[in-house]
């Protein structure tokens, strides 16, 4: 079966309390909750995004593993900021970091972006996950298959959610399930029941929803649903 991880998707943090709140009816302490973070820029629409207030959360008794979904250019300027706040993983897009800029900084000198933010995540003890946009060949990751166990297809044009899967997602997992077949690969948009089915029979073993789960009237019942896929 599948890892079923709900998304937190919201444009202000009261937003971000009730979906965590709510997360509380069907997720044990050390369940994973996705949390999207889109800079307008990456993205065509702004999320919520302050790491503080995510920290202000934790230092309130959640004790929920958190996995950010850094839609957002430049994330090497923002990835220590998420993990010190308690990211347990960060999802970097490919398109973002392959512009052949370096990074510097008084700890380390001219690394590529996401070396540098995989350096960071091993500094905190997280894990770093890669990801690609619907448009973007699943072939470019390969050079990052056997460096990298966590993957990413995202299954939608990344902002809001709500979005219907895209196919061509499916024929991506089954890729990179041929290439990597040890890796965890995450699929996230579009997931209910069907699409979920599908995406799991191409390979996936971790699904990300939000209103599927989030946008129910029993949003226990639609986890609990979608866990025995």
């Amino acid at each position: 079966m599948a890892q079923i991880i709900p998304s937190v998707n919201c444009t202000n943090f009261e937003c971000v309390c009730d979906k965590f709140n709510k997360a509380k009816d069907f997720l044990s302490q050390d369940g994973w909750l996705h949390l999207d973070v889109a800079d307008a820029r990456f993205t065509y629409g702004k999320s919520w995004n302050n790491p503080l207030e995510l920290k202000q959360l934790f230092a309130e008794g959640s004790k929920f593993n958190v996995e950010v979904h850094l839609m957002v250019e430049e994330p090497e300027t923002v990835a220590e900021e998420w993990l010190k706040a308690g990211a347990k993983r960060l999802i970097i897009h490919l398109e973002t970091v392959q512009d052949g800029r370096v990074h510097s900084d008084g700890e380390v000198e001219r690394m590529t972006p996401l070396d540098y933010i995989a350096h960071l995540a091993s500094k905190y003890g997280a894990d770093v996950m890669l990801a690609i946009n619907p448009g973007t060949p699943v072939e470019l990751l390969s050079p990052f298959l056997k460096t990298f166990s966590f993957f990413q297809i995202l299954a939608v044009i990344p902002g809001p959610a709500g979005q219907p899967i895209l196919p061509i997602a499916y024929e991506k997992i089954k890729f990179l399930r041929a290439n990597a077949p040890n890796a965890k690969i995450e699929v996230d948009g579009g997931i209910n029941l069907e699409t979920g089915k599908k995406a799991v029979e191409a390979g996936a073993n971790i699904l990300v929803a939000a209103s599927y789960i989030f946008g129910s009237s029993n949003p226990k019942k639609a986890y609990t649903e979608l866990s025995f896929l």
